[in-house]
């Protein structure tokens, strides 16, 4: 074995991005936040930056979503790592390897820019991914390095985890409703679900949802029965992806 040579390799750096989605209006969005300095400066982008010499992942990633958007990490919150991503030009600065997370929360306030963010905004995840995709490479509305790529894998993770894991629980509150829970599954699928058939499958899963002995009439109508998660992280059977 030959001696370790430190020349032999290229200084290089530690990112952390963020894909945070979580359902507004009955969307599945995306934090995205407007860049203000070089590279892609005016472009938007996923929240994220370099991770400091005392910190780890977990840290750098809470500290930059704080940073560049005024959000903190909040106990409801799913957080886990995505991907890493180490392409050689996907930063045109120097070489950069990206450890991406991602973040799902319910009902997430309105972020605040910050940092080296210009301004930042919740979008649906269908208008940031048609922005600049496979069809539209060239277009200045694309997101700025690789992000396009790791949204669209953050997005893919989400909606395949909720078929055979209680992931979709992490979009609602503590307590919430059948219905409610639907349309979380219907804006992360972004498709229509029959009802009676979402209530029979969710309500007969073992450990999926557990009742609270409350109601509510928050959506109108009557008094609907309240849930919360319960202790099962599996689905069996799964909730299988409707073919759209």
């Amino acid at each position: 074995m030959s001696p370790y040579d430190p020349s032999a390799f290229p200084p290089f750096a530690v990112t952390v991005d963020l894909v945070v989605l979580t359902v507004r209006e009955h969307a599945l969005c995306a934090l995205s936040v407007r860049r203000g300095e070089p590279p892609f400066q005016g472009r938007w982008a996923l929240p994220g930056g370099f991770v400091r010499g005392d910190e780890n992942l977990s840290q750098a990633a809470a500290r930059e979503l704080a940073e560049e958007t005024g959000l903190r990490a909040q106990n409801g919150a799913h957080l886990e790592q995505l991907a890493t991503y180490g392409d050689p030009q996907r930063d045109p600065r120097m070489r950069v390897v990206s450890v991406a997370h991602l973040v799902l929360a319910p009902d997430l306030p309105a972020p605040r820019a910050g940092g080296d963010a210009r301004s930042a905004r919740w979008a649906p995840v269908d208008a940031l991914l048609a922005e600049g995709g496979p069809d539209h490479p060239g277009e200045a509305a694309s997101l700025a390095f690789d992000h396009h790529r790791i949204l669209a894998d953050g997005v893919e993770r989400a909606r395949s985890k909720i078929e055979y894991s209680s992931l979709a629980t992490a979009f609602c509150p503590p307590e919430f409703t059948v219905g409610e829970l639907r349309r979380v599954y219907e804006a992360v699928w972004g498709v229509a679900l029959d009802p009676r058939n979402f209530h029979r499958k969710v309500t007969g899963t073992v450990g999926f949802l557990v009742p609270t002995g409350g109601t509510t009439t928050r959506q109108g109508g009557r008094p609907a029965q309240l849930f919360r998660a319960g202790g099962a992280t599996l689905l069996n059977p799964p909730m299988l992806r409707p073919d759209v």
